[in-house]
Formats: structure tokens, C-alpha cells, sequence
């Protein structure tokens, strides 16, 4: 597949227009195709807004288009599950966003179909393709910050309680929606599986988790801690520590269009850490670009991920702060 690969986007809300229009757009590799609404005549706004070639009024519409090579799937959680199997079944790689499904077996099942239809399956986690996170990972195999201790993640806002976030039917809660992003740091910078996890939460009255604090245990003597809020202010950090130094990580999964990363290799207080700027910068493109080179290989390159693994950690953490509340 030397040409561009072409993607449809089902659906046309909020992170399409902040993220992924810009980001398939951006993308050398890319080229944005196609788009759909169920919303009659939304679809063809947007495309005449961006220049995309067809807009359609249903998303089986993308999948039956036999140009369509791609698709990213924006949906919120209860549907990620149907439109992936729709994908696969039509035959298109799917960029779908997090987390996978509503379960672990979900994911599984999605996963599973995937590779029955010989089609690459990848989570979007954009985050964890900007070249600053990359740095931080070799940085710390690198062995920069000694030998790896501790990893520290925060992501809040205060949400509007109208959202769709606080109903659980629709895969709502504060540790899916921006717990799911420390746990996915923590997995990739730790380069293993906790084999430890705990978690409590402040649950809403609609069952959905509000605020919710996670810890994890990693092989060789590595922690995590982790929290999430839709009750706070705006908050958004990493920090990973080592024997010998440190790396900050400023807006960690929402960097700045020129990011930053603070490296302390002087373990004495007043010492002020060296500071690595990164060029201008979209994640969602480096995203798709990267996810466009799995599709080439016909599996998935690192750092992607199809998501199973992050489920894994994701369902057990709530499911222990269920019972504990």
C-alpha cells in the first residue's frame, strides 16, 4: 500500500473537530476520505467545512465504501464494540478510541474478530505517540534517572453534570474517561504488567466513579500512583522517578503545541533540571501516521496498543473500588 490511506471518521463530535480531522489532516501518511453523522446533514456540513471528499448520513455508508481503507471510531463506549465488529467485518483497520469496550471481554471479543479479518486494531491512546513521550521512554532505558521507582500521574476537570460521562450505560466514569490515561502511562513507562493493584473511589449517585485513586505494583520494585477527578480543578502531570533523577512531564497527555520535559539528574534540592523543548507538534497526527505504519506491516508497531491489556487493569481497579465503598 504505497498510496495514502484513506479514513472515514464515524461520527462528528467533540474530539473529531479538536483532535482527529487535524490530526488525519496533518498526517503525511493520511488522507481524510470520508465522514458521517447520524444526524442528517451534519456530516455534509463538516466535509464542506474541511474539504473532505463524502459525507454520509450513516456510518454503514463509510464501511460500504470500498475506497474507505480505515476508519476511526469516536463513539462513545456502549457502541465501540458494534462499530468495531462492523469494521472488521467490512473488511477496515480501526483507530478506535479508548478505552476499548465497555468490559474486558468486550475487548477481547473485538480484538479477536480483528484478527480474524486480517485487520489492524489499535486503541488511541495519541498521547503515548508524541516524540516527548517517546524521549521520556528512552530516556529511562537509557538508564538517565538510575533505576526506575516511582511513577506519579493526575488527570481532573470539573465535568458539567449534564455530560454523558456520568451515566455508566454509556461507559461513563472518572477512571475510564482520564484514569485510563495514568494507567496507560504507568504500563508503558514501568514496560510491564502491575502484578499488584489498588483502588478506591468516590462514587456519584448514578454509580459512576467521581474521583478515584489507584495504586500499582510493577516488577522490579516499581510504583504507580494514579489519580483521577471529575470534581477538581484542571489538572493534567506525570512524573516518573528513578535512583538517581527525575522526568516531569507538564500537560502530560495534552501537551503544549511546543512541549516540554523537565529532567533532573542532580539529586540535590536547589539543583534546576535540564529542560528539553520539543518543536511544534501535533499528537493526533503523529498518531495516525504511526498507526498507518502498523497498517504497512500488518500489525500493530510499537507504542501502539490494542487495548486489552490497559482493560485488564482499568476493570479490575473499579471493580475493587465497588466493593470497598
Amino acid at each position: 500500500m504505497s498510496k495514502k490511506i484513506k479514513f472515514g471518521i464515524l461520527g462528528c463530535g467533540r474530539i473529531v473537530h479538536r483532535g482527529l480531522i487535524p490530526g488525519i489532516t496533518e498526517s503525511p501518511e493520511a488522507e481524510l476520505y470520508a465522514i458521517a453523522s447520524q444526524r442528517p446533514g451534519v456530516a455534509a456540513d463538516v466535509s464542506q467545512e474541511h474539504g473532505i471528499s463524502k459525507a454520509y448520513d450513516s456510518y454503514e455508508a463509510v464501511l460500504a465504501d470500498p475506497d474507505v481503507d480505515a476508519v476511526y471510531i469516536p463513539v462513545t463506549g456502549e457502541f465501540h464494540k458494534q462499530w468495531t465488529l462492523a469494521a472488521a467485518q467490512a473488511g477496515k483497520h480501526i483507530l478506535c478510541e479508548k478505552p476499548l469496550g465497555m468490559t474486558v471481554a468486550e475487548a477481547e471479543e473485538m480484538v479477536r474478530a480483528c484478527q480474524d479479518a486480517g485487520v489492524v486494531l489499535q486503541e488511541a491512546f495519541m498521547w503515548r505517540h508524541h516524540p516527548r513521550s517517546k524521549r521520556a521512554k528512552e530516556l529511562i532505558e537509557a538508564g538517565k534517572i538510575g533505576d526506575l521507582r516511582l511513577i506519579c500521574a493526575s488527570f481532573s476537570f470539573d465535568i458539567d453534570h449534564s455530560d454523558w460521562r456520568l451515566d455508566p450505560n454509556r461507559g461513563g466514569g472518572a477512571i475510564w474517561d482520564i484514569g485510563c490515561y495514568g494507567v496507560n502511562a504507568s504500563r508503558f513507562f514501568a514496560g510491564a504488567e502491575p502484578i499488584d493493584i489498588h483502588c478506591r473511589s468516590q462514587f456519584h449517585e448514578s454509580g459512576i466513579d467521581m474521583t478515584t485513586q489507584i495504586a500499582l505494583r510493577f516488577p522490579g520494585d516499581v510504583l504507580a500512583n494514579i489519580d483521577c477527578s471529575f470534581e477538581a480543578p484542571f489538572r493534567c502531570h506525570a512524573e516518573i522517578i528513578g535512583t538517581k533523577g527525575s522526568i516531569t512531564l507538564p500537560n502530560a497527555f495534552l501537551p503544549a503545541i511546543e512541549a516540554k520535559l523537565l529532567l533532573r539528574t542532580d539529586m540535590e534540592p536547589e539543583a534546576v533540571p535540564e529542560v528539553i523543548t520539543f518543536g511544534e507538534c501535533n499528537q493526533y497526527a503523529e498518531q495516525v501516521t504511526d498507526f498507518c505504519a502498523s497498517i504497512r506491516a500488518g500489525a500493530l508497531q510499537a507504542p501502539a496498543e490494542n487495548g486489552v491489556a490497559n482493560m485488564k487493569v482499568l476493570e479490575q481497579a473499579i471493580t475493587m473500588a465497588a466493593q470497598q465503598s
